[in-house]
């Protein structure tokens, strides 16, 4: 059996943009990807609104992923994968972080990672650009320019550290509702996308 942990935020929930409901198990896209892998494969969720990685939130305490990740890896053990995917949260205003600050919190969880399950292939995910902020425009104020230019920290980081690494905006676009969550439909493709990666072993394209 090959155990793929999956630790992420509201768009690892399965946040819905139009009700602030979850989506059930078999939208939101680790459930996609449990569908998509099939027999031998174990996907696990843990996942949380508004986490960070490695921040604390003032108004949203036990957010940080940092503290939360080492007893995910020790509960869910022994994994073959992590998948992470962080950092729409860490780009709030409050936080006042660049995506090179906010790529250091991801380096950290790798970290964690490399100590729990030292074997364990870890793939690190961008999210996606926001669409237009609605509900949240306050929170994310001025935020979104840093979206971009953290998928290519994120890039840097994970050649260095060893880590496959998979642009989500390349599949994955945010709703009109918020600008921050996605639709059903955008859950289906990252659930198919990160199936592809982890079934060849890689996030690089396949040879043609």
């Amino acid at each position: 059996m090959t155990n793929v942990l999956c630790f992420g935020d509201s768009n690892t929930w399965g946040y819905d943009p139009a009700t602030g409901a979850r989506y059930s198990l078999d939208v939101r896209w680790p459930g996609v990807l449990r569908r998509e892998l099939g027999d031998g494969w174990h996907v696990i969720e843990d996942a949380l609104n508004g986490r960070t990685t490695a921040f604390d939130d003032p108004v949203k305490p036990g957010r940080r992923g940092l503290d939360f990740l080492p007893v995910a890896m020790e509960s869910h053990s022994p994994l073959d994968w992590v998948v992470l995917m962080l950092g729409t949260n860490d780009v709030k205003k409050h936080f006042n972080a660049n995506p090179l600050v906010i790529a250091r919190g991801m380096e950290l969880l790798v970290g964690v990672v490399r100590r729990w399950e030292p074997e364990a292939r870890i793939l690190l995910m961008a999210p996606p650009p926001f669409g237009v902020i609605t509900e949240f425009a306050e929170i994310f104020e001025g935020s979104a320019v840093k979206l971009a230019p953290l998928a290519e920290r994120y890039r840097e980081f994970s050649e260095r550290l060893g880590c496959e690494f998979f642009n989500t905006g390349e599949v994955v676009r945010s709703s009109d509702v918020d600008g921050v969550h996605w639709e059903a439909a955008e859950h289906e493709k990252l659930g198919r996308a990160v199936a592809a990666i982890l079934r060849r072993g890689t996030a690089t394209p396949t040879p043609r």
